[in-house]
């Protein structure tokens, strides 16, 4: 076991450090590998944590109060605008409007009469067969019988009213998140039976800088990003951002709508936004290996074979890549460079 330790490490070495002509058999120079540094855009961005809410949200209740005869939907079903989702019973006042019904058939049948009797007087009085005093008589009693029609009427689009009333309808399409288990309950006028939820469409709300919010404005493009999952959007745009900020903290609040068509964000569910403030700048896209654990800069080679550190100011960083802004231009950059590399010091690139 220790022979091929020492083997290995006798190995790294010999492919690590290449003796330097000239130099003495004692100065070994390090070999690097450049990779390249992918030109690109990028632009300063601020990221924030907020909440995934639906784009809207409605407690439903009846008008009026009732036992429930019948629900027509149930937790977690998609429903359209106009929706049947439960109904009261209606014993009592389907039989009110039966009994407004039958009220308008009589006064329309009282109507009809009353202004038949007024024409004929009327007619009568012009022929000097009846007095002046019946005729307005019939003609008054004509018109207390069209009244009464229009009151008969108006009891009955009351009744039915009264009837829809006992119906509840989707106002909106969406997802009934909360719905009785059965029927047979009682429940009192307004009091919510169902919760409907707009879930296609969310809004993100957060807060972002002071210093920031004067640059972000409606329509702005942002991308939005699940902590929880794996879902994420680069078309969700900025709704509002509310010119008022916070007493304590001094942020600003922002709200951003986020599309959710295919329901792969949770609603009420905690997001990232990554909000791009100011002008987009050129950049480099690199390994992330090749940043120095300082995270302050990269390593190219000169023409003199020799390491140039270039400073780097991070925009974006991943797993996998860091986006950056070089103080001077880089085409190849070295992977993995030791923490002993300085400035100037002379390489092999492999």
């Amino acid at each position: 076991m220790m022979r091929f330790c020492c083997l290995a490490v006798a190995l790294l070495a010999s492919t690590a450090c290449k003796p330097i002509k000239g130099k003495g058999d004692g100065a070994t120079v390090p070999r690097v590998m450049l990779v390249d540094a992918v030109q690109t855009t990028a632009q300063e961005s601020e990221r924030v944590t907020g909440q995934l809410f639906p784009s809207k949200m409605l407690p439903l209740g009846f008008e009026v109060g009732g036992r429930i005869a019948a629900t027509y939907v149930v937790k977690g079903q998609a429903v359209k605008a106009g929706a049947l989702l439960g109904q009261l019973e209606t014993d009592v006042i389907d039989a009110q409007v039966a009994q407004a019904t039958a009220g308008v058939e009589a006064a329309f049948a009282g109507e009809r009469l009353a202004v038949d009797v007024a024409g004929r007087t009327a007619q009568l009085n012009t022929e000097g067969t009846v007095s002046d005093v019946q005729s307005k008589q019939s003609n008054t009693q004509a018109t207390s019988a069209t009244a009464q029609l229009g009151q008969a009427r108006g009891a009955l689009d009351q009744a039915k009213a009264g009837q829809r009333r006992h119906y509840l309808r989707a106002p909106f399409s969406g997802t009934i998140v909360d719905a009785p288990d059965q029927p047979g309950g009682m429940t009192g006028p307004g009091l919510p039976v169902y919760i409907l939820m707009k879930l296609d469409a969310l809004v993100f709300k957060a807060t972002i800088s002071e210093a920031n919010s004067a640059q972000v404005r409606p329509g702005l493009k942002v991308r939005v990003e699940s902590i929880g999952g794996s879902a994420s959007t680069d078309d969700a745009i900025v709704k509002v951002v509310i010119p008022t900020a916070d007493p304590q903290t001094h942020r600003v609040p922002i709200e951003v709508d986020v599309p959710n068509t295919q329901g792969r964000f949770i609603g009420n569910t905690l997001a990232r936004a990554i909000i791009p403030v100011g002008a987009p700048m050129a950049a480099v896209k690199i390994p992330s290996s090749t940043v120095r654990t300082s995270g302050d800069g990269v390593f190219a080679v000169n023409p003199e074979s020799k390491l140039a550190l270039v400073k780097i100011s991070i925009i974006e960083r991943t797993d996998q890549t860091v986006t950056a802004v070089p103080e001077a231009p880089l085409t190849r950059v070295v992977d993995n460079p030791s923490s002993d590399f300085t400035d100037g010091l002379a390489v092999e690139v492999q």
